[in-house]
């Protein structure tokens, strides 16, 4: 295993830990989430190169266009949960009321 293929992997796990672990605040959760779709990007752009295909995919385009609209919809719902409930901490939204 190459040292870039194990900085891929590696910035994959740790923005999934992230994730997992530390939900304290709603931003910190989408900037893991930002994190894992751009190492994603990144992964698949480098791709057609190390196998030396001639042609070039259109797959990290599509990626990098839901991740642009990934962010704009998480900052969108971190501003209206912060009008709303005051704070960005996750354990103050409860999915069971309105």
């Amino acid at each position: 295993m190459s040292y870039l293929h194990l900085s891929f992997y590696a910035a994959f796990t740790l923005s999934s830990l992230g994730l997992a672990f530390h939900r304290t605040h709603l931003i910190s959760a989408l900037l893991c989430l930002e994190s894992i779709i751009l190492s994603i990007y990144v992964a698949l752009t480098i791709w057609p190169i190390q196998t030396q295909t001639p042609s070039s995919t259109i797959i990290p385009i599509l990626i990098l266009t839901f991740s642009a609209c990934e962010a704009g919809t998480g900052l969108a719902l971190l501003v209206a949960s912060t009008r709303t409930h005051g704070s960005d901490h996750l354990h103050n939204f409860n999915l069971l009321q309105c």
